[in-house]
């Protein structure tokens, strides 16, 4: 293990020092903790629209499938930005000499997505979509939208660019007693959905590209992980409550930017999902405390950027008889097999930078991604001992190198370009651990790891598009979208709290498209409003979960229904009746002809008098006299049952209980007659 600097780190990144070896737990990290190391996080989110096209063509936008009618091939290659610079992503890009397939279905895809064509005018309802949610966040509206290339050479866009235009910029959000700042709100179009990266070929579907999106970018405000997925669901809800956004898996992802004292902004890529944001930031933490630990262990050791020491080898010979499969496997297809000797660097690359991760993953991330060296293991480190080579075979290669105790040895295979290429990416890294945190883009893994996606894209990638003019953003256009804002999810959340609404609705709920109605039933029809959350919310997910459909309900069926319990014509227990029967109805009648008001009216037919109900009770009663129960409890269950099945829709429980009970009372005596008898 490298000696122990933590005094010296004490001194110079107190911040940090508190995440040393041994590194606290996830579950043991405190609030007090983030502080001590510095942790700044923030979001951006991306939000799919809900369009009927796509927004630079007039394709249909959201049919999805795996299906193609075409395949074409294409190489990627860099341009100079506008100053004559190149993007450091997009040379890096360039390095891994992909071919790029894209699968083309005839039913999602124009020659505009292939940038064979130039773009139509982008969809003015995704606009105005842009233009509500940035009024919601407080944003200064520009007066006029200018679309703008921002430059992505990994094959996601075919055109090796994606179109993007700044709506709002400088709002804010609530959050708990405090405001989060956003930064601004952008238009872009959507990516295409990857199938497969292996080797130096990567293949895309094209029917989610081009749809369009937003992109919520929040400043840097959030100071724990907890605070930064809660941040995210704050402005998911918001998105949501337009109910003009997709939903489903994909539709929403976000990009996560943290950073630490001593470190620097690294990007979290693509996050699917909320509750995988904690753990991702809390090893993205760690992992930037781990890496200025071992920068400030190579410089004690008199390692910097000026005196690294690497030296390659090809040591194919050395190696030819080992029994370890891998390379075994590459020798034999007549593949080559490199060692990068790291001067100094002995018993780092085992130091633990992340859960179940150690510092050579470092190397092994830039190997697979830019030398396509995707087979894994891809590469061996002399810090592993023998659980790989043997004892003889370090030896060997250690003497073929002229590499001394204290040095690192790294391993790749493959050929002869790949092994080249990695084992200059492998030098790269190591030059930028004697520097610290390198710029990165890194992917989310299910684990809670990250792994290196690509460099950190620069400002030189944007640069104006020459194929449209710009927006004007008319200010009676404005106003009428301001005069329909909705109420935001935050304020709808204190009044149901102040409702009594159930905690785990009341979010959804003021989220939910349903919200408006739901204003509506409480403040015209006077129906009580923890009832109307609970159907609205609660009860539409089991009819969902039965494989009904309550989105095709209409706010007007909903409400004709509620309204019918407004007039005492039904019971609650007869609305939800109601509303399973018609989505049963209209499941089997393809139709749709079922009315829902008819299904009301239906259950409601028979209005029951105290006579008619004592009577059935008692006939009830005497039938069940014939049925053994093991107690009272039981029988007056059976009965309850029996009786409201045939009422329960239009006679309230408490009038059938109260019934029920007096009828079993004067029933009592004859039967414990009977029983003497």
């Amino acid at each position: 293990m490298p000696p122990d600097v933590t005094a010296e780190l004490s001194l110079l990144y107190g911040a940090y020092a508190l995440m040393m070896k041994p590194f606290k737990s996830y579950e043991d990290m405190t609030a007090e903790d983030y502080t001590a190391i510095g942790l700044k996080c923030g979001l951006e989110v991306h939000q799919q629209l809900l369009t009927t096209r796509k927004l630079f063509c007039r394709c249909p936008a959201g049919r999805y499938g795996s299906d193609y009618d075409a395949e074409i091939l294409r190489h990627m290659r860099p341009t100079l930005s506008e100053l004559g610079e190149y993007d450091g992503t997009a040379l890096m890009e360039k390095k891994t000499r992909k071919n790029i397939h894209y699968r083309l279905h005839r039913d999602t895809v124009c020659t505009y997505d292939i940038d064979d064509t130039p773009p139509f005018f982008p969809d003015p309802y995704a606009i105005d979509i842009a233009l509500e949610l940035s009024l919601q966040l407080g944003l200064g509206i520009v007066s006029e939208i200018h679309i703008a290339r921002k430059q992505y050479l990994d094959g996601s866009i075919p055109a090796g660019f994606q179109r993007t235009a700044i709506i709002g910029v400088t709002g804010s959000i609530p959050y708990l007693d405090r405001r989060i700042g956003i930064t601004q709100l952008s238009i872009e179009e959507d990516s295409c959905r990857e199938v497969s990266d292996i080797g130096h070929d990567r293949i895309y579907l094209t029917d989610r590209l081009g749809m369009p999106l937003i992109e919520v970018v929040t400043d840097p405000d959030m100071r724990t992980p907890q605070e930064l997925a809660e941040v995210c669901q704050v402005i998911r809800w918001l998105c949501r409550s337009t109910g003009k956004v997709r939903t489903g898996y994909g539709a929403a992802r976000q990009d996560v930017n943290v950073s630490v004292e001593g470190g620097t902004r690294i990007e979290i890529k693509g996050v699917p999902q909320i509750t995988r944001i904690p753990l991702l930031v809390y090893n993205e933490a760690m992992r930037q405390c781990a890496l200025l630990h071992i920068r400030d262990t190579l410089k004690q050791r008199g390692i910097t950027k000026d005196t690294l020491n690497c030296t390659t080898h090809d040591v194919t010979r050395a190696v030819y008889r080992t029994p370890y499969g891998p390379i075994r496997t590459a020798v034999d297809l007549g593949h080559r097999v490199k060692c990068v000797t790291l001067h100094g660097f002995a018993e780092l690359l085992n130091y633990t930078t992340q859960e179940h991760t150690i510092f050579a993953k470092e190397f092994s991330d830039r190997v697979r991604v830019i030398a396509c060296l995707t087979e894994l293991p891809n590469m061996v480190h002399s810090d592993t001992a023998s659980e790989q080579l043997s004892v003889r075979d370090w030896k060997g290669i250690r003497k073929r190198t002229q590499a001394g105790d204290n040095d690192a040895l790294i391993l790749v295979w493959g050929d002869e370009a790949d092994t080249t290429t990695a084992c200059q990416e492998i030098i790269i890294r190591a030059t930028e651990a004697t520097i610290g945190v390198p710029n990165d883009t890194r992917q989310a893994h299910k684990d809670g790891t990250t792994g290196f996606e690509r460099v950190l894209p620069g400002a030189e990638r944007m640069y104006p598009d020459t194929d449209l003019p710009p927006i004007t953003i008319d200010a009676d256009r404005l106003e009428g979208i301001r005069s329909q804002l909705s109420t935001p999810p935050w304020d709808r959340q204190d009044r149901y709290r102040t409702l009594n609404v159930p905690k785990e609705s009341i979010a959804p709920l003021s989220a939910s498209p349903r919200a408006n109605l739901f204003e509506t039933l409480i403040d015209e029809l006077k129906i009580d409003p923890v009832f109307a959350a609970v159907v609205l919310m609660q009860r539409f997910k089991c009819f969902s979960r039965d494989g009904l459909h309550p989105e095709q309900l209409t706010d007007q069926q909903i409400q004709s229904v509620f309204a019918a319990l407004a007039q005492n014509k039904l019971t609650r227990r007869g609305v939800v009746r109601a509303f399973r029967w018609h989505l049963l109805a209209t499941r089997h009648n393809q139709d749709g002809a079922i009315d829902i008001a008819d299904v009301a009216a239906d259950l409601a037919e028979k209005l029951y008098s105290q006579d008619e109900l004592n009577f059935m009770i008692t006939q009830t009663l005497e039938q069940s006299r014939t049925i053994e129960f093991p107690d009272s409890g039981a029988h007056h269950r059976f009965v309850i049952g029996i009786v409201m099945r045939e009422v329960g829709s239009v006679v309230e429980s408490a009038t059938v209980l109260r019934l029920i009970e007096d009828a079993m009372r004067s029933h009592q005596p004859q039967d414990n007659q009977e029983e003497v008898a």
